[in-house]
């Protein structure tokens, strides 16, 4: 079922275009992953789901409700962390959730309790005294905390630990296997590559992908080191066309795969090699080709 979809949303600002005829669709358990440069549109997608801005054209819908004439009741569905989180300078864990809890309309403190033991957060620190990531652990617990039908996340390892970016990770998981839909904006092309089932990217303003992640590995190259007894071995080596050469250094050769691995073991077993390393598949490489080509192209 889906959790939240946009149709043709697009939003200007004077004659610049924000997003441009967006549309996307996350269901309940998946973890969708949202990428793009600076200024490709991600911030004003994501404030158009919340009800902060209004399409000039186009909608965005959560649990089937419209996300600007429905915002109060879309709201109470949503869990949100914003990329530039601001807490008052005297909040607490413990003062917050009272009020969160009134606004809620339900008492978040047992499970907000939980996840702050499972961040390590003090429930009486004032965020006067905390460090970067303990305020967004407490934006994530008090995000969290209501079990919500979608979470949207922007940029929300910002500051954390490697520790607690695994923890993290871990109740995404979890809220996802609840039900959930997640909605996760990020730059580290590691996190969505390990965290995601499917992923989006936005340039200009507008969607130039939206696949599962195993579509993208399966387009994505793999690096092949070739190691051989010696660099005359290696410079006389005739390769098969699925490989293409990078770099030859002495008898080590460095070259890209195109296409599946079976080929290339036959072919390898036939050569004079001293070793043999493949890579996975280099989704990073795919993500800078998107960000960088002319949009016409892609």
């Amino acid at each position: 079922m889906a959790i939240l979809r946009t149709t043709n949303l697009t939003r200007r600002y004077g004659s610049r275009i924000g997003v441009d005829q967006v549309n996307l669709q996350v269901d309940a358990g998946q973890i969708f992953g949202f990428l793009g440069p600076n200024g490709a549109g991600k911030t004003t997608t994501i404030r158009l789901l919340m009800g902060f801005l209004k399409p000039d054209a186009g909608k965005a819908e959560i649990a089937g409700l419209d996300c600007w004439s429905r915002s109060a009741q879309v709201k109470r569905d949503i869990g949100y962390l914003p990329g530039d989180l601001r807490l008052y300078s005297w909040l607490t864990l413990r003062n917050a959730l009272p009020i969160v809890s009134r606004v809620r309309g339900e008492d978040i403190s047992a499970r907000a309790g939980e996840l702050a033991e499972r961040f390590d957060l003090e429930p009486t620190l004032p965020v006067r005294k905390m460090s970067r990531g303990t305020r967004q652990k407490l934006g994530l617990v008090l995000a969290m905390a209501h079990r919500p039908k979608l979470l949207v996340l922007d940029e929300p390892t910002s500051g954390l630990d490697p520790l607690m970016q695994s923890r993290l990770a871990d109740l995404v998981r979890e809220a996802a296997a609840a039900g959930a839909a997640v909605f996760f904006s990020s730059h580290t092309l590691s996190e969505v590559d390990s965290l995601c089932d499917r992923v989006a990217i936005v340039r200009r303003g507008k969607v130039i992908v939206d696949e599962t992640l195993d579509v993208l590995r399966h387009q994505a190259p793999r690096v092949v080191e070739l190691q051989y007894a010696d660099e005359s071995q290696a410079t006389s080596a005739a390769l098969p066309e699925f490989l293409q050469l990078n770099e030859r250094r002495g008898a080590v050769m460095h070259c890209e795969l195109d296409g599946a691995t079976p080929p290339l073991v036959a072919w390898a077993s036939e050569q004079p090699l001293v070793d043999i390393r493949i890579s996975r598949p280099d989704l990073e490489a795919v993500f800078h080709r998107l960000y960088h080509e002319p949009v016409e192209a892609i």
